[in-house]
């Protein structure tokens, strides 16, 4: 298999070993590795975002990782633009450029292009809401159509969340929702790209997932907490919602005991990696799933 011109793509849930079967490829096949995963941007989040280990850091040059503030949000199109800089760099220095991470939202950007619509203030998008709870869904849609024709086919009216999105979106810009998404592409082509779904099964991803989060908690995950609280980061920052925050944080304010933020994160980890599961079937249904138990095998074909 003849890698040497293509953007290797490696998507799959949390805890499902991407990061290290990411090292392993590139050691094969002259790689770098880019991030793909919007909490292990943040500097501040090291252990609760499961970011590689230094001595993988040092096998393999990576890029992406821990270079934000936790004080930032960090878009998906400011991601894109920096991914898009990389993976031109990384090929330019006849290298392969490998991006791993587990957040949906940045494969879909890099392969299909993003959407640039432009930002809405809030005032006017609580305002749709208030519509559309005051009058119900069915009047909504029927209004939503009517400012809107090209959506009847192409949203279910049971469907709020993209009605309002599409009801803002056409009274804001003036442009239907759909009409921005036509006008979108990648900077690659479908050709560009190899893409790798880590297909792990759940009941060994459940244990696994058990085991980092205990992990988490011997690595220093308290202190990083501790060190995070110090920050006084609002709660409306993206680096906020990290699993493992709110947990500590009830842990330090006395109100749980250690074995419970293990549990606590565990449940939530798992949570996390089902809506990533739920996204790879509904986007990534032409990626190649690979198993586990055949990974090995995978590597041995370079």
């Amino acid at each position: 298999m003849d890698l040497k011109s293509k953007i290797i793509l490696i998507y799959g849930p949390t805890a499902s070993g991407k990061s290290e079967f990411a090292v392993k490829l590139a050691k094969k096949i002259k790689g770098e590795i880019v991030n793909a995963d919007s909490m292990q941007v943040y500097k501040e989040l090291k252990i609760l975002s499961a970011r590689p280990l230094k001595k993988e850091f040092n096998d393999i040059k990576h890029h992406l990782y821990g270079f934000q503030n936790a004080k930032n949000n960090f878009s998906t199109g400011e991601w894109l633009k920096l991914a898009n800089k990389k993976i031109l760099n990384i090929k330019k220095r006849k290298k392969i450029p490998i991006l791993v991470g587990g957040t949906g939202l940045y494969f879909k950007a890099l392969t299909d292009g993003l959407v640039m619509i432009p930002n809405i203030p809030i005032k006017f998008r609580k305002n749709i809401r208030s519509l559309h709870k005051k009058i119900g869904a069915k009047n909504f849609f029927n209004k939503l159509v009517k400012l809107d024709p090209l959506v009847k086919n192409l949203i279910n009216p049971s469907d709020t969340q993209r009605s309002i999105r599409a009801y803002e979106i056409k009274l804001f810009t003036n442009k239907s929702m759909y009409e921005w998404f036509k006008n979108t592409n990648s900077n690659f082509e479908e050709k560009d790209f190899y893409k790798i779904y880590l297909d792990y099964p759940r009941p060994k991803l459940l244990e696994k997932i058990e085991i980092r989060s205990k992990k988490m908690l011997e690595k220093g995950a308290v202190s990083e907490v501790k060190r995070f609280i110090k920050l006084n980061i609002s709660k409306s920052k993206t680096s906020s919602k990290a699993i493992g925050i709110k947990e500590v944080k009830e842990y330090l304010d006395k109100k749980i005991e250690l074995e419970t933020v293990i549990d606590k994160i565990s449940i939530k980890t798992r949570q996390y990696a089902k809506r990533q599961s739920t996204w790879g079937r509904g986007h990534m249904a032409d990626w190649n799933k690979i198993k586990p138990n055949n990974l090995n095998k995978f590597l041995k074909k370079f």
